[in-house]
C-alpha cells in the first residue's frame, strides 16, 4: 500500500559465535556443500561429469532459448525506461547527503574489470574473427564467409553479445540491490531486491533459497570467465618461454600441470587481494589493469589497422543500434531437418546468443552486488549510463580496433590463416607475432600476460568478496578470513576440476545449468523494482516516508 512506509527491516538469522559468527549458516553451509559436491564429482568421475553436464546443457538451451532471449530484452528495456523518465532518473541510490565513495575513474575501472575485462583479451580478437567467417547473414546467403561484405555483420553480432544487453544483465541486479539497500537500509544481498513481492517471508527459507541460487550461479559464472582466462594465461606463459610442459603437445591445449600452476598463482593473489577489501587491493588492481588496457589499446591505435577499425566501429554501431529492437526479440526455431537453414540458424543462436545470455545472467549476481557496493550516492540515470552505455562503448572500441586489425590483416594483409587458424586462446598472441619481430612480440606478450593476470585476479577477488557478502547476510565488509580463503580454494578447484573434466565446454555446461534458476530471480527483481519505484512515488505525493531515515 502507498499510504504506509515500505518494509525497511529484513532480519536474516546469523550465527552469533563460532566459526560461522556473522554468517547465515543456512546459506553458507548449503552453498559450500553444493559447490563441494560439484568439485568431487568433476574430479572423481571426469568423463561421466562432462557427458552428463553436456547433455543437460543441450536440453536446457533447446528448451529455454526463447525464455533467455525475452528475459534479457526485458532487463534492457526496464533499465532504459527507468533512466529516461525524469523523475526516476533523478533518484539517488542512497540517502540525500550520500556522496560517491570512489572517483569516476576508479568506479569505472572496478566495474569494467570485474564485469568483462578478461573477455576483451580473449574475445576482442576471437569473436569478430569467428563472425567474419560465419554468422546468420552468411547462413541465409546475404554475405560471404570471410569476405569484405561480411565485415559489418561480424561486428553487428559481436556488439549484440557484448553490448547493451550484456551490461543490462549486470545493471538490473546492481540497481535493484542499491535501491533497496541504500534507500531502505535492507541487507546488501539478493533476497532484499524481492521484498516488494514477498515481504518478511524472505527472512526465512525462501530468502535462503534465493541467496543460495545466487551463490551457486556466481561461482559457475565466474568459473566460466576464469576458464577462458586461464587457458589464455597458460598459452601466454608458453609464448614468453616458460616451457613446453605448459601445453599438451598433440593438441596445444593447456596441460594439467599448466592449469594447476596458473590457478595457484591467480587464486593465491586473488585471495590475498580479497582479504584486503574493496578499497585497497581490488581498487589498486582495477586501476592497474585499466592503465595497462589503455596502453594495449593505444598500441593497436598506433600500429594496428586504425582506419579500418574506426570505420568498422562507426558503421557497426549504427547498424547495431538500428537493428537492436528487432534482434532483441528474434528467435530462430529449428525445423528438425539436419543441415537446413532453419536448423543452422537455431544451432547458431543456441551456441552464441543464448549461451552468452546465460553467461551474463550467471555472472550477474556477482557483478550486480559489486556494482551496488561501489555505486552508493550516484543517481539512477548516472548509474545506468555508467553501467551500460560507457562499458558497452569501451567494448565496441576494443572489438573494432583489436579485432578489426585481425580482420584487416586476414583480408588485406597477407596473414592468411596465421590468426584465424590459431586457437581461440592464441589468436591475440598470433596477431602480435605477425605484426612484430620476435623481440617486440615477446615484450608485448609479457605485457598481455601481466594484464591477463591483473584481470583474472580482479575478477576472482571481487567474486570471492561478493560470495562472502551474500553468505554474511549482506555485510559489506564481512569478517571471516577463513571463509574468504575457502571460497578462493573452492573457485580454483571448480575451474581446475571442470577444465580437467571436459575443458571449457564442461564449465560452459555447468554455467548454463546454474544460470537458469537465477534468470527467474532476475525477472522477479525487475517486477519488484518497478513496483517499488511506482509506490515510492505515490508515497512521496501522499507525504508518506519512502526512504530510510538514520536515527
Amino acid at each position: 500500500m502507498a499510504n504506509k512506509p515500505p518494509l525497511m527491516d529484513l532480519p536474516i538469522p546469523t550465527a552469533e559465535r563460532g566459526f560461522y559468527a556473522g554468517f547465515s549458516k543456512d546459506v553458507a553451509i548449503t552453498s559450500k556443500i553444493l559447490i563441494a559436491a560439484l568439485i568431487v564429482w568433476a574430479i572423481a568421475v571426469p568423463q561421466s561429469a562432462a557427458t552428463i553436464l553436456g547433455e543437460l546443457n543441450s536440453a536446457l538451451l533447446g528448451t529455454f532459448s526463447v525464455w533467455y532471449i525475452y528475459v534479457v530484452a526485458l532487463f534492457l528495456i526496464v533499465c532504459i525506461v527507468l533512466a529516461l523518465i525524469p523523475s526516476t532518473g533523478r533518484l539517488k541510490l542512497g540517502m540525500e547527503g550520500d556522496k560517491p565513495e570512489f572517483s569516476n575513474f576508479s568506479w569505472f575501472s572496478m566495474m569494467f574489470g570485474a564485469g568483462i575485462g578478461i573477455g576483451m583479451l580473449t574475445f576482442a580478437t576471437a569473436e569478430p574473427m569467428y563472425h567474419f567467417a560465419n554468422n546468420p547473414n552468411v547462413i541465409i546467403g546475404q554475405t560471404g564467409a570471410s569476405a569484405a561484405d561480411n565485415v559489418n555483420n561480424a561486428y553487428l553480432w559481436s556488439f549484440l553479445h557484448w553490448g547493451f544487453s550484456a551490461w543490462a544483465c549486470y545493471a538490473i541486479v546492481g540497481l535493484s540491490l542499491a535501491y533497496f539497500s541504500y534507500r531502505r537500509n535492507l541487507p546488501l544481498t539478493i533476497r532484499s531486491a524481492l521484498t516488494p513481492m514477498f515481504g518478511e517471508k524472505l527472512s526465512g527459507v525462501l530468502g535462503h533459497i534465493v541467496d543460495i541460487v545466487a551463490v551457486v550461479a556466481t561461482i559457475l559464472g565466474v568459473a566460466q570467465t576464469l576458464g577462458f582466462g586461464v587457458e589464455q594465461f597458460v598459452s601466454g606463459l608458453h609464448r614468453i618461454g616458460l616451457g613446453d610442459w605448459l601445453l599438451v603437445a598433440e593438441t596445444g591445449a593447456p596441460s594439467t600441470a599448466g592449469i594447476i600452476v596458473a590457478l595457484l598463482v591467480i587464486m593465491g593473489a586473488s585471495t590475498l587481494s580479497a582479504l584486503s577489501g574493496v578499497g585497497k587491493g581490488i581498487k589498486w588492481l582495477s586501476n592497474l589493469n585499466m592503465g595497462l588496457s589503455f596502453f594495449l589499446l593505444a598500441f593497436f591505435f598506433l600500429f594496428g589497422s586504425t582506419f579500418f577499425g574506426l570505420s568498422a566501429l562507426a558503421e557497426g554501431f549504427v547498424t547495431y543500434v538500428a537493428q537492436l529492437p528487432k534482434l532483441l526479440f528474434t528467435v530462430w526455431a529449428t525445423d528438425g531437418v539436419e543441415g537446413s537453414e532453419a536448423a543452422q540458424l537455431a544451432s547458431w543462436q543456441g551456441g552464441w546468443s543464448v549461451f552468452y545470455w546465460a553467461w551474463w545472467i550467471a555472472f550477474a549476481p556477482f557483478v550486480g552486488v559489486f556494482l551496488a557496493r561501489i555505486s552508493r550516492g550516484r543517481s539512477l540515470r548516472e548509474y545506468i549510463l555508467g553501467a551500460i552505455i560507457i562499458p558497452s562503448v569501451m567494448c565496441f572500441v576494443w572489438f573494432t580496433v583489436v579485432g578489426g586489425t585481425a580482420i584487416d590483416l586476414t583480408l588485406n594483409g597477407d596473414a592468411g590463416e596465421v590468426i584465424s587458424g590459431a586457437g581461440q586462446q592464441n589468436q591475440l598472441f598470433a596477431m602480435l607475432d605477425f605484426m612484430l619481430g620476435s623481440g617486440l612480440a615477446w615484450l608485448m606478450a609479457v605485457i598481455v600476460v601481466v594484464l591477463l593476470l591483473t584481470y583474472l585476479v580482479t575478477t576472482a577477488d571481487s567474486a570471492i568478496l561478493i560470495v562472502n557478502t551474500i553468505n554474511a547476510a549482506g555485510a559489506e565488509e564481512p569478517s571471516g578470513r577463513p571463509h574468504i580463503i575457502f571460497w578462493g580454494v573452492a573457485l580454483s578447484l571448480v575451474v581446475g576440476g571442470l577444465l580437467v573434466a571436459g575443458g571449457v565446454g564442461a564449465i560452459q555446461s555447468a554455467m548454463v545449468i546454474g544460470a537458469l534458476p537465477f534468470s527467474l530471480v532476475m525477472a522477479l527483481m525487475c517486477v519488484s523494482l518497478v513496483k517499488a519505484i511506482i509506490k515510492d512515488g505515490l508515497r512521496e505525493k501522499n507525504g508518506v516516508q519512502s526512504v530510510h531515515v538514520e536515527e
